[in-house]
This record gives C-alpha cells, structure tokens and sequence, in this order.
C-alpha cells in the first residue's frame, strides 16, 4: 500500500485556503514518472474504457478544462492522481486503504473477470479504481459537493475493484470519501477548524446518520448504508443496533482493519503527523495506537510549508528516524517512513478565498522522495503547462524535474548529514521564491484589473514558466553540490594527503 494524505480546513490554515494534499506512492519496487498536464475539453474522451478494469462508460458531453498530476507511463491506464479544475474544484485520488473480510464478504469488490472461451463465457468488466476516478467526476463538477455525489453515482452503478480514499474541494468544503466494499460509501466534510491525516487505513472515526439522512451538512453515504451495516452484522459495538449507537458509529471499527502491519506500516505515520499538529493532545497516543483521531484542531494554523514538511517527513526527533541518531539500528527502520523512496510526486491545491477567481487556484508540485526536494506553486487555470514539467521522458534525463530531483535524492540518501544543508538551502530557495511570485502575479493581476480570461490564463501560465525556469536552474546547482560531495566522500577516494593523516 502507498499514500499520504493531509487536509486543511480553511479556517484551520494560515490564510483561509482549503488545503488538500497527498504523496502519490508507488508500490514497493515500482517507480512510476510523473508528469503536469492540462486536459481541454476536446481532449476529454465521450467514450470511456479503463485499462485495468475493461469497464466502458459513456461521459457527458459538457466537460470543463483541468489540470493534472498523472504517470507518463500509460501501461495502468491514466491515473490523473491530483487534479483541478477550470471551477476550481480539486480532487486528489486516490489513498489506498483497506476494509475488513465482514464488508468484502457482504459487498464483493467488482474484478475484471477474463472470458472463459473453453466454456464459452464472455468477459465481465470490473468497476472503477484509482485508475479513472478523476477523470470520470473533475471535468464535470463546480463543487466538491457535486464531486461527491457523481461519485457516488459511478461507485453505486459500475462498483469499485479496490478499497480507496478520495478526496474533494472547493474553496468553502473539503470532502473525504471511502469505498465500503464493491458499492457503497461514505463521505465525510473536514470541519473548517481542522485537519485530517491519512495513512492507508480506513481512517473516519465518526458518523452521524443523522445528518447524512436529513441535510447532509457534515455527512453523506450510501442510502441503504444502516440496512446494510444491520443485515450483515458489521457493527462490533456491544448492545447496540447494527454497530449503531443513538444514529452514530464509528466506521473505523465497523468496516475498517487494524492488524499487526497496520502498526508498522501506517498508524505510525498518523501518529506523527498528530504529534507535529497536536503535541500536547498526541502525548496519549502511540505509533501503535488504534484511536489516533482522524481530525484534530491543529495548535497553529497550518501553512503550505508544514504540509510539505509533514509529507516528506521520516520521523525527525524520534527514535523512529531513519536518517537520526537516536534510538538503535531496529528502532531507526522499525515503522514506514511518510516521506518514502517511492513518492512520485506530492501536490498540495490550495484554494485561495481572496484571490480572484481566474486565479484562485494553486497547485504546489514536487517530483519524487519529499525528504530531498520541496514543492513549488503552479497557478491551475492555464491552457499549458511548462516544459520541464510536463514533458518527463519514460527514460532517465536532467532535462526534465522528475528525472533530476530522483536522482539527487539517491546521491543525498547515501551522505545524508554532508548535503543536508545543500538541500535545506535548495528547499528554502524554491519555497520563498515561489511565494514571492505568486504574490507578485496577484499583485500584476490586480492593477491590471483584467477580466479577459484569455489573457489571465496566459499571465498565469508566465509564472508558472517563471517557476519552471527558476526551479531548472536551481536543480541543476543542487544536483552539482551533491554530485560533488557524493564523489568526494566515495568509497575508493584517495589522496596523497590521505596517507600523511
């Protein structure tokens, strides 16, 4: 399993954006490049089929222009991953997470079935995945409401082939959606005042049927949910209705996991970014524990710089770091880092209630392992997007920022402390120089007073070359200062200096 995934509400960040953020992990031993693209609405399909899954789906014929983060590699299908559109509604899908036997037994997930020529048994297509997701609901939504509601709409009549967490915004309400076995759902609204991290589990810890089954104003799922929860026995609370508790129960318990591998491989990660948010609040809890909350009230409004931080973390302070000194050599790779070998990439889209609306949407970008790169702002509402990141080749190459960043991370990862501040520097670089010009594009913006959309789209796509070049240049430097530290510290280094020493 892979992913990370971190929400802001906007009266939860520090300058009343919503947040929505998420490393797009690979599986272990797969690297898969990734690419920054606008899709325009001639070149979203009316005809739809999923590589993965053979499902086909005709598509309304109204799609808007969005923006996305998918593979290069179209051997698994589209995978958009990260994403926004025109509307400036965004969607981050998916977080892989997993639900218990009860659930699968009672809603079977949707698998491709291969024909059975010998028999004479045609194909049977399975349902939707990480694959289609947001291609099939983004081009088509103008809020994260709506976003929910198209998706429930797809997962209740195609199904899903795997358990999944997705996420979707608009610059009032963050939505987080969970998969419930082949076809049903729930979704849950991060409250505004809060954060909500997670790790690969199934991770709400609250529902109010209540309000889902009355105005929907926090919560939503499917419409036979109860029924479904009774029929089946999930509900595990003593003395009460089918895991019901006075119209609440907590999902996590009913339908979600918690085994030995959970405890290495994902609750630690919660538990950090807890511990980071809410130190006071995590001291009760474990890398271990079962009960660490879903959302908490963060003790300071969270900036883009915590959420890239958290994302590419690997336990810094604790015994757990493996790049720390604490703790022993089994402490030190006892529990998944957050921030991991295989990050594809992390995008983090701010939606900013006090810009404009042309210009309201930022897509904050890095390529590969967080520990040794940062993320840089990218304005969404463009036609095009720059070279350097849109044009990354399937093969190894310092043209473009995926290739670069991956290989200054395994230069780094092996003199970790030696180029630590070259990275460090890189980071704060990238990260003051992106604010800069993101303030400095509003500010043009802004005293040009333009309303023509064609000639926002193309300030915004300036800046995001403006980005794009500086970034290149910046990369380059850091990828020699690595290089040159790297080779000097290599193992078969000799001087006639060395012998005298």
């Amino acid at each position: 399993m892979s992913c990370t995934t971190i929400l802001v509400g906007k009266k939860a960040s520090y300058d009343g954006s919503t947040i929505i953020a998420r490393d797009d992990d690979s599986g272990s031993g797969r690297y898969d490049p990734k690419k920054f693209v606008v899709v325009a609405p001639q070149e979203q399909p009316r005809h739809y089929r999923s590589v993965l899954s053979h499902v086909e789906i005709d598509l309304p014929d109204n799609p808007c222009r969005y923006s996305i983060v998918p593979n290069v590699l179209p051997n698994r299908g589209i995978l958009a991953e990260a994403g926004v559109n025109e509307r400036n509604v965004a969607m981050s899908a998916t977080e892989t997470i997993a639900v218990n036997e009860r659930v699968l037994a009672a809603d079977p997930l949707v698998a491709l079935q291969s024909a059975d020529e010998a028999n004479g048994k045609p194909e049977t297509p399975g349902g939707i995945g990480e694959e289609d997701i947001i291609t099939l609901v983004l081009p088509y939504v103008n809020t994260a409401r709506e976003g929910v509601k198209r998706l429930a709409e797809l997962l209740e009549t195609y199904g899903t082939y795997e358990s999944n967490g997705i996420i979707i915004s608009d610059v009032d309400e963050i939505w987080y959606v969970e998969t419930i076995g082949g076809h049903h759902w729930i979704a849950r609204r991060v409250p505004d005042d809060k954060c909500a991290i997670i790790p690969n589990q199934l991770g709400i810890d609250y529902f109010d049927f209540d309000d889902a089954f009355s105005d929907a104003r926090e919560f939503m799922c499917s419409a036979d949910l109860t029924e479904f929860i009774e029929t089946h026995h999930l509900g595990r609370a003593a003395g009460t209705q089918g895991g019901m508790n006075g119209g609440h129960c907590n999902p996590r318990i009913v339908f979600g996991t918690a085994t030995v591998k959970d405890h290495i491989y994902n609750t630690p990660r919660a538990w950090y970014m807890y511990r980071y948010l809410d130190l006071d609040d995590a001291e009760n809890h474990t890398p271990e524990s079962d009960d660490i909350p879903w959302c908490l009230e963060p003790e300071h409004a969270v900036t883009v710089e915590d959420v890239d931080f958290l994302l590419g973390s690997h336990y810094e302070g604790t015994p757990y770091d493996p790049y720390g000194t604490q703790g022993t050599e089994e402490s030190r790779h006892r529990y998944r880092p957050i921030g991991i070998n295989r990050t594809g990439h992390m995008v983090a889209m701010q939606i900013r209630p006090y810009a404009p609306v042309e210009s309201r949407s930022i897509m904050w970008i890095s390529y590969g392992s967080g520990a040794f790169t940062t993320s840089a702002p990218f304005y969404a509402n463009v036609d095009d997007t720059p070279a350097y990141l849109r044009d990354t080749t399937p093969e190894v190459s310092t043209d473009c920022l995926y290739w670069t960043n991956r290989l200054i991370a395994t230069l780094a990862d092996a003199h970790f402390y030696e180029t630590s501040n070259a990275v460090e520097g890189f980071s704060e670089d990238v990260r003051s120089f992106g604010h800069r010009l993101v303030e400095r594009t509003d500010d043009a913006l802004a005293t040009a007073g333009a309303t023509d959309a064609p000639s926002v789209t193309a300030r915004l796509a300036a800046a995001n070359d403006e980005m794009a070049d500086y970034l290149r240049k910046r990369n380059t430097k850091l990828l020699g200062d690595v290089l040159y530290t790297s080779s000097n510290l290599m193992h078969n280094s000799f001087a006639m200096s060395d012998r005298w020493n």
